[in-house]
């Protein structure tokens, strides 16, 4: 309640504000003076009561005349406005301006009803959607010090959307036509949508630009995440997204669908139309990685469209699931040391650390097996990829259009596309090394490791890599270490470093090519062209190609309407305040605290 409490401004700041609005109202009137339609006339009446604090009452408005006088009883105020012969026009024939009244002495106003609001927030609303209803409440009292209620600051809000957007119905009637401008002016995108029972309503939505194809065939990673959010706007449903990874680590969304509801139903609709999207774009299909939480729909849709992917957990998931059902420090610290061994050794002997202070954790190990997850025994490459940075992505965008309706909703995420496109590319063509960013500060690291390496060559590819803990491997041909860092991360590990660096090659060339800068600019070759103002679309009826329905289905918004009431916050539980710091161990010394690189100790 302490939050929607009216308080009266202070008085010499509003006196002020309300000294320059009378000054302003009390020029705007004068007789002779024109408006376009009575509508405006209106308008303008009560704009100008708001500012003289006096209340307006209407004595007759028809097509021809207008006239209005100040409610309070004896004060003469009074203003008649009649329509001008031969056009439209209105103009104030009689005026009677000066108030012997004392006007209204509180904050409430009978001419603040909720189109007045509606106006009064247009421009705020247009700049910021999340614009709230309690900020609109301080701001209408502090600019025209009047209290209008909540419920009316948000119905306000609701009207200023509906005006500057159109309704959510509108968006789901607009999707047809929307999807044909999406295919003409980018070719090669797929954008589709279907309708479901007598009425038409709607059901699913599925967009992926050429753009985004082009660049996750021929220059990503092998690799796909998949995740979901909830859309809380007037209708419910689930914004549903497929990404990758570009060569600097950074998300690439490459399909994107809403659908009515999240459903085991719709997750198996989605893959499908990956599948499609993926099978017509080239020839070979690459072996995918795919991270998800692996719910039961998408694990069923992956295992049906996908049968040959490696699909892993998301370790944020596994991390949140086994901190919550252990709820021990040493033990979560252990576990994270067990995700990222790289040899099935070096994993079972931290299984054996963790038994030792919980036998129950064989039973979890059942529910999530080390091979969907752990480095050492997931078969799939995830180049040192293991959570997903998808959701956060999705749970943003649902955050910043839920209050938008569904065209303009896509409308934000394809003009946020085409800016990363745009700014990306730019970035990439000035970079000049081999590698990206990201990948170049890696390869330093090893190399800066490499050196406290005794290399031992043993022909003209294979290497005998000796340290003080372990002795490794390494053949360049074929681009593997015995430490499997190089195979799984896809860039050389320091055994690789000390092996290239001996025979005297650049061990940049050596890493995968999808981390190099020529992938990066392939990436964003592409453009994402803007779409055409509604106004310039053709008339309904020419139908749609490649599937989903035609223009001229009318498309009625879904059934699953928000319930009424404030919907609960759902807080993004973020991996990294959640995960403990990993404890750094020395691999000369073996003492906890420093890296081997940085190791002081005498030997």
């Amino acid at each position: 309640m302490a939050d929607h409490a009216l308080v009266v401004p202070d008085t010499s700041q509003a006196l002020a504000e309300t000294t320059v609005v009378v000054e302003q109202a009390e020029t705007a009137l004068a007789v002779g003076q024109q408006f376009p339609d009575v509508e405006t006339c209106r308008r303008t009446l009560k704009d100008i009561a708001i500012a003289l604090h006096f209340d307006l009452r209407i004595v007759k408005s028809d097509r021809s005349r207008f006239i209005a006088k100040c409610s309070k009883e004896g004060c003469p105020w009074r203003v008649h406005v009649a329509k001008c012969p031969g056009g439209p026009m209105f103009s104030i024939r009689t005026l009677h301006g000066e108030h012997t009244c004392e006007g209204v002495r509180n904050l409430h106003h009978q001419q603040a009803s909720v189109g007045w609001v509606a106006r009064s927030v247009e421009a705020r609303v247009r700049d910021n959607p999340q614009y709230k209803p309690k900020e609109i409440l301080q701001d209408i009292r502090d600019q025209h010090g009047v209290a209008v209620s909540y419920m009316q600051a948000w119905r306000g809000k609701e009207r200023s959307m509906a005006a500057l957007h159109g309704t959510f119905e509108e968006g789901y009637r607009l999707l047809p036509g929307y999807c044909e401008q999406i295919r003409k002016t980018n070719p090669g995108s797929i954008a589709s949508v279907f309708a479901t029972g007598q009425d038409n309503c709607f059901q699913r939505l599925f967009i992926s630009y050429r753009a985004s194809i082009y660049g996750f065939i021929n220059a990503c990673r092998p690799l796909l995440e998949l995740d979901r959010a909830h859309l809380k706007g007037k209708y419910l449903g689930a914004l549903l997204c497929a990404a990758a990874i570009d060569a600097d680590d950074a998300l690439f969304p490459l399909a994107i669908a809403i659908v009515d509801a999240e459903s085991d139903e719709n997750w198996m609709w989605f893959m499908s139309e990956l599948r499609k999207l993926l099978g017509v774009n080239t020839d070979n299909m690459p072996r995918l990685t795919i991270l998800s939480e692996r719910q039961r729909g998408i694990v069923e849709a992956v295992e049906t469209h996908f049968p040959s992917a490696f699909h892993g957990f998301c370790l944020r998931h596994v991390s949140e699931n086994f901190r919550d059902t252990f709820k021990n420090t040493k033990l979560v610290n252990i576990f994270w040391n067990a995700v990222y061994a790289l040899t099935a050794a070096e994993f079972e002997s931290k299984i054996a650390e963790m038994v030792e202070i919980s036998a129950e954790v064989i039973q979890w190990f059942q529910l999530y097996p080390p091979q969907l997850w752990a480095v050492a025994y997931f078969e799939g490459v995830r180049y040192g990829h293991f959570t997903l940075g998808v959701t956060e992505l999705l749970y943003n965008w649902a955050l910043e259009c839920h209050e938008l309706p569904i065209v303009q909703m896509m409308e934000h995420i394809r003009y946020q596309l085409a800016t990363w496109f745009n700014a990306r590319r730019d970035m990439g063509m000035r970079w000049t090394s081999i590698l990206v960013p990201s990948a170049e500060k890696r390869i330093s690291e090893a190399i800066t490791d490499a050196r406290c390496y005794q290399v031992l060559r043993a022909n003209e590819v294979e290497f005998e890599i000796v340290s003080t803990e372990r002795t490794n491997i390494v053949d360049i041909r074929s681009r593997v270490c015995s430490c499997r860092r190089w195979q799984l991360y896809g860039l050389p590990c320091a055994h690789a470093a000390a092996a290239l660096i001996s025979c005297g090659q650049n061990a940049q060339v050596f890493a995968e090519p999808c981390f190099t800068v020529a992938n990066y600019r392939e990436t964003y070759s592409q453009m994402i062209n803007p779409i055409p103002d509604k106004s310039l679309w053709k008339e309904q009826g020419e139908g749609t190609e490649g599937g989903g329905a035609k223009l001229e289905v009318i498309i009625r918004a879904p059934k699953t309407r928000r319930p009424p009431g404030r919907p609960k916050k759902k807080v993004l539980r973020v991996e990294n305040l959640k995960r403990p710091k990993r404890v750094v161990q020395c691999g000369r010394c073996h003492l906890l605290g420093h890296s081997q690189k940085k190791c002081t100790m005498p030997m």
